[in-house]
């Protein structure tokens, strides 16, 4: 056979691929991303409900922190077990559990009166929600070969930003319009709503998601081969193991779990403080808040997709990385230090917005190249475990910071030594490991 042949030959079976894994993203992906945009905004709109939380119930800025930061130690203790029992029963029985009982926790942040309250129901809501996120990545890896997954991951994290421009108008809207109906106070209302759609998106889930590509009714027989030759080629390099011990023992797990410490250190302090951020340079209108609060999240969604996408034509990770975090912390260096500028401190959020949230799709590439089997399951668990420990560090540091020094500054830049330490730690992660 000629090579001209074996080159269209070629084509035309990457052309079949193309198709069928389109086919794949367009039944999977706008789901998970429906999903994970109502759990950040669940997750994070403490941080609006703080603007007349903390006054309304004497809360300080420590105190704040620590509550917005428990939620991590709960998720911390349940990450491993969830995603193992994802892994056992199922992605859809499992996700729908896992959303379903975080609306109903989430509501009942409406009814906390004391600093006790707040610090046991953020605890719960992490329990609730602990493996949903490192379940959705561990579900990517049984639809996408790895040179496919930086693009679906980046695309599956433009939740973040979609909830902050969505949800953080809306939450500012919710506190404005709804004060006082009823004798609640707007943050209780705000709770509320929000609450409604996981709960509603958790019976979906429940009717609509695959456990696997088997079991998908949407794919034919041809297309499902299509899907598990690519699957099946691309684990081959893969270090399997059916022990979930093994990824506790492994090295690497530890160091990728460093490397994604100092990245979500950004990320939550961003999403977190975002609000108190954006107040701090005179804006007082809750609504006026939400809506600038959105603009760093629209340059995030454009960035996240670019270098997701050029990270996958080049398959090299480990720059993709590396730029970004570099650009957060340059974004929270200058940010923090105009904060009497409302415009040029939101220039400059935007571009530690546009980096930190682009670090976290682009590090799941990391791993996931060398994890298998259960390992995978527990690998990945424990990584974003250990890693969103800095979901508790960062906001209750930011806080303490604030309280000692009456400025956001301070917190800030630790943000941007963090994404630093990260960028280095990326550079010392061998290549041929990683660049698949």
């Amino acid at each position: 056979m000629s090579s001209i042949a074996q080159q269209q030959i070629g084509t035309a079976i990457m052309s079949r691929e193309d198709s069928v894994f389109s086919k794949v993203s367009w039944r999977i992906v706008p789901l998970i991303i429906l999903c994970y945009v109502v759990s950040y905004l669940d997750r994070v709109n403490v941080g609006f409900a703080k603007l007349q939380m903390s006054q309304q119930l004497g809360f300080s800025e420590t105190m704040f922190g620590l509550g917005a930061g428990i939620f991590f130690l709960g998720y911390f203790l349940f990450e491993v077990p969830s995603n193992l029992a994802l892994s056992r029963f199922g992605a859809k029985v499992w996700i729908a559990r896992i959303m379903i009982t975080w609306g109903l926790v989430s509501a009942g942040f409406a009814f906390v009166k004391t600093p006790t309250a707040f610090y046991v129901m953020r605890f719960l809501l992490g329990l609730a929600e602990a493996g949903f996120y490192p379940g959705i990545i561990l579900y990517l890896t049984y639809w996408y070969p790895s040179h496919r997954r930086a693009k679906i991951v980046a695309m599956f994290m433009s939740a973040i930003p979609v909830s902050g421009i969505f949800g953080n108008p809306l939450s500012g809207f919710i506190m404005d319009a709804f004060g006082g109906v009823g004798g609640w106070a707007g943050w209780q209302w705000m709770f509320v709503i929000e609450a409604v759609p996981a709960v509603l998106v958790g019976l979906v889930v429940l009717c609509y998601l695959d456990d696997s590509v088997a079991k998908a009714k949407w794919l034919s027989e041809e297309e499902k081969s299509v899907v598990a030759q690519a699957i099946a080629e691309d684990t081959k390099h893969k270090e399997h193991s059916a022990h979930a011990l093994s990824a506790f023992k492994d090295a690497r797990v530890w160091f990728m779990s460093l490397i994604y410490f100092c990245f979500v250190m950004g990320q939550y302090g961003l999403t977190f403080w975002m609000p108190t951020f954006i107040k701090s340079t005179g804006v007082t209108s809750n609504l006026y808040i939400g809506v600038l609060s959105a603009i760093p999240f629209l340059s995030a969604i454009i960035a996240m997709n670019g270098f997701g996408r050029s990270a996958d034509a080049r398959r090299e990770r480990r720059w993709h990385l590396v730029i970004p975090a570099l650009m957060g912390s340059v974004g929270f260096i200058v940010a923090a230090s105009f904060t009497q500028s409302t415009a040029v401190s939101l220039v400059f959020l935007s571009l530690a917005a546009a980096g930190v949230l682009t670090c976290a799709p682009l590090f799941w590439s990391l791993p996931t190249a060398f994890l298998g089997g259960t390992a995978a399951a527990a690998g990945i668990a424990v990584i974003n475990s250990v890693g969103n420990l800095a979901g508790f560090v960062s906001p209750y540091l930011i806080g303490t910071l604030k309280d000692m020094t009456g400025s956001t500054s301070a917190g800030m830049y630790v943000l941007a030594g963090s994404l630093v330490v990260g960028a280095i730690a990326v550079l010392r992660t061998p290549a041929k490991l990683v660049n698949r």
